[in-house]
């Protein structure tokens, strides 16, 4: 009974999100002063409790997890919002219409590579502002509205995988590892999304599959390899890269080159600017160490600022302005407009969770976690990492509720564990609400396609949590939870 009634603001949350339709910001101010009230009342009717202290560390961890959280996405939006004035998305649109590729060719260019790479960039579903427009110019209405959710795949490493990072410090484990780990639950996902998409577009014959393949495979091995040596921040951006670059490759060998498409437009420069950052600070950190010297510390979370991909953004912000594409005082007030519902959804999650946590209200559900073997509980994981992040609509979101249970779990499967729930938080809030929402403002529908993709995101969503919790069961089989 005390772990139901501890249980209690995770409940409200999804009552207020599934049934009542609230706002996911209200939902999660309520989850966070329910779970406050819970906190009170064990600390009066158990005299002698350190809840002082507990209630501090708690502040302290929210506080910079919030932070880490903030510097990337306050820069992140003043990029987006700066590259939609410059016309960017719209250039690279006509840019893809150019290359002369075929159906099957195109849907894997998308799916695989322009679509993640746009959003591992930037996060937020700036990617489908390019994709939407794209696909509903090269695909019937019905199929293009699914393809462009099924190219929001990337979405545990989306935002220069911010949700990754943030899920690792929740879940006290490497970054880098969890991303590697979390790119083998998530590949079963990549090549599903795929293959959907494929069918979607009428694409059903065997070349269409070999060609999925080879890209899926190539996908799916740069993701793991950047994820394992050089981390989250750059590894989304890279696997979406090398499927791009190879596909222009079979572009330019089949169309011969005497006709050659265009060139990268010259509009898109912010992104080749953004990844050259990204890169160059990686290497000058992994050369020197120089992001190790500023630590911010919480109680049981660290921050490394000069390690965040917000170093990045920030810098290539500043050089978007110096070059004129906005104003200062007009960015900060679309800035502000813009960034103040997910920073204050973000928030209240992260401190909803640090209080469950710092409060010993997970410890109920721990101990039962505990007792089934990780072949028992991968699909339990996957199953609360999808339901968090379709309630949430963010990977980020959806790590912050149930990621720190997962820090409670024995080491020897936390890691495996703590990379079903990314994957599953991740690939199921590309069919949340939030996202379904942007997908159908930007193509203008009427309501019966909206209820229709409104249930194909939910439906993508459990197919995505049946996808991971399969790869999670396979890799025990295989390697054995040991391994990782």
């Amino acid at each position: 009974m005390a772990t139901l009634l501890h249980l209690s603001p995770v409940f409200l949350v999804m009552s207020m999100l599934m049934v009542l339709r609230r706002p996911p910001v209200q939902a999660a101010m309520a989850g966070a002063a329910l779970v406050a009230l819970l906190w009170l009342v064990d600390a009066w009717m158990a005299t002698g409790t350190a809840a002082s202290g507990a209630a501090l560390a708690a502040a302290r961890d929210t506080g910079v997890l919030f932070l880490s959280t903030a510097f990337v996405i306050v820069p992140g939006l003043g990029f987006v919002i700066l590259i939609e004035r410059m016309g960017v998305n719209q250039a690279l649109s006509q840019w893809v219409r150019s290359l002369g590729l075929g159906p099957a060719d195109q849907v894997v260019f998308i799916v695989l590579g322009l679509a993640p790479l746009l959003e591992a960039m930037t996060g937020f579903g700036v990617s489908l502002i390019a994709t939407v427009p794209l696909l509903l110019s090269l695909f019937e209405r019905r199929a293009a509205l699914r393809m462009a959710l099924a190219g929001m795949a990337i979405m545990p490493w989306g935002t220069l995988g911010l949700a990754t990072v943030i899920g690792a410090s929740l879940a006290h484990v490497d970054a880098a590892a969890l991303a590697a780990v979390s790119s083998l639950t998530s590949a079963p996902v990549f090549l599903v999304l795929g293959a959907l998409s494929l069918h979607l577009a009428d694409e059903r014959g065997a070349r269409a599959w070999l060609l999925l393949g080879g890209f899926g495979l190539l996908f799916v091995g740069v993701l793991h390899g950047i994820s394992r040596w050089m981390g989250p921040e750059v590894a989304g951006v890279g696997a979406g890269f090398a499927v791009a670059l190879g596909m222009l490759v079979r572009a330019l060998l089949l169309r011969g080159t005497a006709q050659a498409a265009r060139g990268w437009p010259r509009q898109a420069w912010p992104y080749l600017a953004l990844a050259l950052a990204i890169v160059l600070l990686k290497l000058l950190a992994l050369a020197t160490q120089w992001d190790q010297r500023w630590i911010v510390q919480g109680a049981q979370v660290a921050w490394k600022p000069l390690a965040s991909p917000g170093v990045a953004l920030t810098l290539v912000l500043a050089l978007l302005l110096a070059r004129g594409a906005g104003r200062g005082a007009a960015l900060a007030g679309a800035l502000a407009a813009r960034a103040k519902r997910p920073l204050l959804t973000i928030f209240f999650f992260l401190a909803m969770s640090q209080m469950m946590v710092k409060a010993g209200f997970l410890s109920g559900l721990v101990q039962l976690l505990a007792e089934l073997a990780p072949a028992a509980l991968a699909p339990i994981v996957a199953a609360f990492g999808a339901l968090a992040g379709y309630m949430t609509g963010s990977n980020v979101g959806g790590n912050a509720i149930f990621m720190p249970a997962i820090a409670l779990l024995p080491e020897s499967s936390r890691l495996l564990l703590a990379a079903v729930h990314n994957s599953a938080a991740g690939h199921a809030a590309l069919g949340s609400l939030s996202i379904v929402m942007l997908v159908l403002g930007l193509a203008q529908t009427n309501a019966q396609e909206e209820g229709e993709l409104v249930r194909f995101g939910f439906a993508l969503a459990c197919l995505n949590a049946a996808a991971v919790a399969l790869a999670a069961l396979a890799a025990l089989v295989m390697a054995g939870p040991g391994v990782f």
